[in-house]
């Protein structure tokens, strides 16, 4: 039992240190990033979340930069009794391209990194936190639903090299053919706070 004990606690301080060394886009800009966004890619590896993997839908979001340099991110999710919009308030912090926010659902501060981005067609995204165990989530956005292969390799091969098992990493189909509009993010539907 001692030598497995070790070998968790080596893994997951492996992992801890892979998170540590994720630096944010070189010169971020976040009024380039702001706007419409959908999440087509997902790797998390909440073991909570695993009978849930297969019912992932692609879920679409929209970016705004307040004056004080926070974020709100309005995103829609598609659910069994429809679309469901949940807002998140990202606070900047010193770095650019990172962000806290406080998450209801785990009474807890959760570190949200832009790691990667083009502005015009990609984000890779990583969000992190330390609840009894670490976990993270790294998601790639997309200014459309459909992306390159090349950027979808690119959002695997990240999310391997930070210890996310192959089965853990989603590529979501769709909901629905009519998301909400852009315009639709000055009318909620169903608004939650934070959820995650």
């Amino acid at each position: 039992h001692a030598a497995m004990r070790a070998a968790v606690v080596v893994m997951v301080m492996c992992v801890t240190m892979a998170h540590a060394d994720v630096k944010p886009q070189a010169d971020f800009n976040i009024s380039r990033f702001a706007g419409r966004w959908y999440r087509v890619g997902l790797a998390y590896d909440s073991p909570g979340f695993a009978p849930y993997r297969d019912k992932v839908k692609a879920s679409m979001g929209f970016v705004m930069v307040l004056p004080s340099g926070n974020v709100n991110l309005s995103m829609w999710d598609a659910t069994p009794i429809g679309c469901v919009n949940k807002v998140y308030h990202y606070e900047k912090t010193n770095t650019a391209g990172q962000f806290t926010y406080f998450s209801k659902r785990h009474d807890m501060v959760k570190d949200i990194t832009v790691v990667e981005t083009n502005y015009t067609d990609y984000a890779l995204v990583l969000k992190h936190k330390v609840f009894n165990q670490e976990y993270s989530q790294v998601a790639l956005y997309g200014r459309t639903h459909t992306l390159r292969n090349n950027i979808i390799q690119k959002f695997k091969g990240f999310a391997l090299s930070q210890g996310f098992p192959r089965d853990s990493i989603l590529i979501p189909t769709c909901p629905c053919s009519n998301p909400p509009s852009s315009s639709s993010r000055s009318v909620p539907l169903t608004p939650q706070s934070q959820t995650r």
